[in-house]
């Protein structure tokens, strides 16, 4: 598999299920499976060339039990910190580029976006719950993360670009947009926490019109959706546990993962009170 064999650039690959598991488990294999071989920034000299295609995922219900995928590289406290990074903001002091630390957050862009000569930081996702209050219908409702008079010159910009939302009846889609998406290792910690957010934007619709908008269906666009080199032998065995374990057998119910949450949350309560 080179980039020779593709006649004019990027194969565009799009999965569709029921449940986020088996929805990211499909987009892997379909990676794996029918990515082309490219070199990417990040590579060693020793790392063979990146599996990348363009995803398009679509999650019917991504709330739908089972949640959790066994085989995400990550432990499940790491999600839970995830989550309260990207949704409450728990690392945002960390943001100090001017010493070599941390460029941004995707909180503090969806919620804190700083524009320059302008005092007042936007919460982007304030105004997509006020504009679909107001108007449902509106393709209006979209935050964006890209800075372009800062990003282009950062070591590591920011992936995701945008999210968009519109309600559907009294369903709330979520169509989230990354110019670069780590398939193996970081887009199940994101779909996950992507989810979550649209779920609290419903949340807060509902309670600010009166009536109860449900989460929709989610979809996760990806322009570069790679495997990489180095994770290689990582991921044939991912690859190896799928032909031995059912998808029960792949997957948790989110109650089994509750405990896990708790104890992380406990850790950054008693972290932050030290």
């Amino acid at each position: 598999m080179n980039q020779t064999g593709i006649n004019n650039g990027c194969p565009v690959i799009t999965v569709r299920g029921e449940t986020l598991p088996e929805v990211w488990e499909k987009s892997v294999i379909e990676c794996w499976k029918k990515g082309i071989a490219v070199k990417t920034e990040y590579d060693k000299t020793e790392d063979p060339p990146s599996r990348d295609c363009t995803m398009i995922m679509e999650i019917m219900h991504p709330f739908k039990e089972p949640r959790l995928h066994r085989a995400f590289p990550a432990g499940l406290e790491d999600l839970e910190i995830y989550r309260q990074e990207v949704l409450l903001g728990i690392h945002d002091d960390w943001i100090k580029p001017e010493e070599g630390k941390w460029e941004y957050t995707y909180h503090e862009r969806l919620f804190d976006y700083k524009l320059p000569h302008i005092p007042d930081p936007i919460n982007q996702i304030d105004f997509v719950v006020d504009k679909l209050s107001e108007t449902p219908y509106s393709r209006r409702a979209q935050a964006v993360t890209w800075k372009s008079w800062l990003d282009p010159e950062y070591d590591d910009p920011p992936c995701l670009q945008r999210l968009w939302l519109r309600i559907f009846k009294d369903f709330l889609q979520l169509n989230v947009h990354f110019r670069s998406n780590d398939a193996f290792k970081a887009a199940f910690m994101n779909i996950f926490v992507f989810t979550e957010l649209q779920k609290i934007i419903a949340e807060r619709i509902s309670k600010k019109i009166g009536k109860r908008i449900k989460v929709g269906k989610y979809v996760h666009i990806a322009d570069s959706y790679h495997i990489y080199g180095s994770y290689y032998k990582d991921f044939k065995g991912f690859l190896a546990t799928l032909q031995k374990r059912s998808f029960e057998e792949r997957t948790w119910q989110t109650s089994f993962a509750e405990p896990f949450f708790e104890e992380a949350r406990k850790k950054l309560k008693n972290s932050k009170n030290k």
